[in-house]
């Protein structure tokens, strides 16, 4: 029996190559044309990643739904290609995980399932049935991903973060020049910038040069680091400063550096402080483009909110209109056009507008029926990153991986406040932010006693005596 599986396991590569010899030679058309070569390579490519499901198919993922989503050519390639990814990631990673059989489900899991069945049922009564419906599908399958795929790089979670923030400092270097020496805006948008440079890279780096095993990765971190925060600033997006100083603050404060808050905020008063004397004409011009374009973002008539004021007011009113079911989830409609009479099954400008924050987004699409269980799910988020925010004040062990992902799921929690792309399947930062909300359930304890937790047949046990139990990165020190 061995023997005929070997036999047929050298023989049927030959039979494959021949095979496509002799299809070439009959139709040379379909070999020739760049379209059919290029989705060959594609599915060669995705059949690679996903064969190394645990280590290849999260870069890909990722890859894939930044390319479709940034200024880049062939981004419009990648519009479809994306869910092709998506799909087949989810579909493999539950199969696989099924058959590794150590995955563990909690609330949130069933919670999720709810968010889509849910969605699912506000399709049927959307003005937009079938574009609400694919917008669900979506939902579906990035839960799915996230409840099964995503959790498969915690079987080797030093190598995940160490790639991770090797891809981080890349994404700083290459958006610096894109920006400062091509001047091609490679995020299209301030606020795409600033929501991937102060969601993910500034915490994730900061985390990461506070963990480094060696000096000279620790400046690297560190200076990488200090370019995405003036990315951020470029950005000039106050959501972006609001979430990477929040995430900033539970690092320091859940480490007890309280004291380098204070001293910051310290040295940053002294140095302007220096530039109102030496430079007082620049210092001034210097505040009112901050306040204008930062503070206020050209409506400084309307108040500090001014321009987050006409989406919120008019995601309100479209809210009072249909309390209850809301209008589909994934399709929001305009005031100007009457609900129930879109009729298209592509996003345009009536079923993708700004909404202003991701939770009124949310509460429009569903209504106040369909908004619990999403409602149950963020307050279930909130609670881990509460979780684990209270373990690293009681151990001190910056080095466990629930730290970076806890500040990275705050600082989403507090960016979609004022961005509507918490839910937006579509959106790369979706993505990255789910998979890593899922990744936040395997990593903190579920309560407050010292019972060990499964992460994928890797046993750990959370005591605040034993911070040398924690899944931390390798080569590093706890750092208190």
């Amino acid at each position: 029996m061995n023997k005929a599986l070997g036999i047929i396991a050298t023989a049927l590569p030959v039979m494959i190559v021949v095979s496509l010899i002799m299809l070439a030679r009959s139709l040379p058309g379909y070999f020739t044309n760049q379209q059919y070569l290029a989705g060959a390579i594609f599915l060669q490519v995705l059949l690679v990643c996903l064969w190394f499901y645990d280590h290849a198919f999260f870069p890909l993922l990722m890859f894939t739904f930044l390319w479709a989503g940034t200024n880049v050519p062939l981004s419009g390639s990648w519009t479809m290609a994306r869910w092709a990814v998506l799909g087949a990631g989810a579909f493999v990673g539950f199969m696989r995980s099924l058959r590794l059989g150590r995955q563990h489900y909690d609330p949130f899991h069933l919670v999720s399932l709810f968010c889509v069945a849910s969605a699912l049922v506000s399709a049927m009564v959307s003005a937009l049935p079938g574009f609400s419906a694919l917008k669900a599908l979506s939902l579906f399958l990035l839960f799915l991903y996230g409840a099964a795929g995503a959790r498969l790089v915690l079987r080797d979670p030093d190598r995940f973060f160490r790639g991770l923030l090797l891809a981080c400092e890349i994404n700083v270097y290459a958006t610096a020049v894109c920006y400062f020496v091509v001047g091609l805006e490679v995020w299209g948008s301030s606020n795409s910038m600033g929501a991937v440079e102060g969601v993910v890279t500034a915490p994730l780096l900061l985390w990461g040069a506070l963990v480094a095993g060696t000096r000279n990765l620790r400046i690297r971190r560190a200076v990488s680091c200090a370019g995405a925060l003036y990315l951020v600033y470029f950005s000039v997006t106050r959501a972006a400063f609001l979430a990477t100083a929040v995430a900033i603050a539970l690092l320091l404060i859940g480490t007890r550096r309280q004291k380098r808050l204070m001293q910051g905020a310290v040295v940053a008063v002294c140095l302007f402080a220096a530039m109102a004397v030496l430079s007082p004409q620049r210092f001034e011009d210097y505040r009112t483009s901050f306040i204008e374009g930062v503070v206020y973002k050209g409506h400084q008539a309307e108040g500090l909110l001014g321009s987050r004021l006409t989406p919120w007011q008019e995601t309100s009113e479209i809210i009072r209109q249909h309390p209850y079911f809301g209008s589909g989830f994934g399709a929001s409609l305009t005031n100007e056009k009457s609900f129930g009479e879109a009729g298209s099954f592509r996003s345009t400008a009536d079923t993708n507008r700004e909404h202003g924050s991701s939770y009124l987004a949310i509460v429009e699409w569903m209504g106040l029926l369909g908004i619990v269980p999403f409602v149950v799910l963020i307050l279930l988020l909130i609670l881990a990153v509460r979780r684990a925010f209270a373990r690293l004040r009681a151990t001190g062990n910056v080095a466990h991986y629930s730290v970076p992902v806890m500040m990275v799921v705050a600082a989403g929690l507090i960016h979609a406040l004022f961005e509507d792309w918490l839910f937006a399947v579509g959106y790369y930062l979706t993505v990255f932010f789910w998979s890593f909300a899922f990744l936040l359930m395997d990593l903190v304890p579920r309560t407050s006693d010292n019972r060990a937790l499964i992460v994928h047949g890797m046993r750990f046990r959370f005591s605040p005596r034993a911070p040398a139990d924690y899944p931390a990165a390798a080569g590093t020190r706890p750092v208190r």
